[in-house]
């Protein structure tokens, strides 16, 4: 019993030591520490959650060396991102570089595979940025901290309410109808549609074999919009850090 507190009050009193120290030193490591993580300050992170974990839950683990690990491992943070900071090359080592996944409303089907994001992945982040029809879009690009960032098409930019005064208009919605050459025929039935239709439209657009298609979309106008296991003769702009 007596062992019991004795180790009780050793973990109440390390976690009233170290969590003081460890929110200084992340305040002191900056921004960069407590925002979205690019993949160096996320590992620090980690590291320095596993380090303060033992320390906490284990009372045979001295004390000292983990605020001594702590301290060294804010400092190392410190400088590498310093290093970043002033020399592109080594910030290009520790850092991904910006994917483009979606252009003039095409899914990039071989960046998709290269980033290992799926066409859901890419549609639910769409959806977060008020964004439900692919056609809408203009660039989207994965950043190096894993955020979608959108650019719409001139035509598609929200108005606002002071624009000509005129009412915002009701962003549009598209459903998936083919995935990855799959055709979701649940949805070609809540437009009312068959697949006679969708292979017509898609012979339209000088697409003979579904298979070909790695995503099309319908919206409520019964647009067909059509992105390609293959997009070749398109321009992707080149975007670094």
């Amino acid at each position: 019993m007596f062992e019991f507190l004795s180790d009780s009050l050793l973990v109440v009193g390390r976690i009233v030591t170290i969590l003081p120290l460890l929110l200084f030193l992340t305040l002191y490591m900056g921004k960069r520490a407590i925002g979205e993580l690019p993949i160096f300050d996320y590992l620090i992170i980690i590291t320095l959650g596993a380090v303060v974990g033992a320390d906490i839950a284990d009372p045979s683990i001295k004390h000292l060396p983990t605020a001594i690990a702590i301290i060294a491992i804010a400092l190392f943070q410190r400088v590498v991102t310093n290093w970043k900071v002033t020399n592109r090359k080594i910030e290009r080592l520790l850092t991904f570089e910006p994917t483009v996944v979606i252009q003039n409303g095409k899914f990039l089907n071989r960046n998709l595979k290269n980033i290992r994001y799926s066409i859901d992945n890419i549609l639910q982040m769409l959806r977060e940025k008020d964004v439900f029809d692919i056609s809408e879009v203009e660039t989207a690009v994965i950043e190096p901290n894993g955020a979608l960032s959108v650019l719409k098409k001139p035509e598609k930019q929200s108005v606002t309410a002071g624009d000509l005064k005129i009412v915002k208009p009701t962003t549009a919605i598209a459903l998936p109808v083919i995935v990855e050459g799959a055709i979701y025929s649940d949805i070609l039935r809540d437009f009312k549609l068959s697949q006679t239709w969708l292979h017509e439209q898609l012979l339209k657009q000088g697409v003979k074999d579904i298979k070909d298609v790695f995503f099309a979309s319908v919206n409520r106008d019964l647009e067909l919009h059509v992105s390609l296991k293959d997009e070749r003769g398109m321009f992707i702009p080149h975007i670094k850090h």
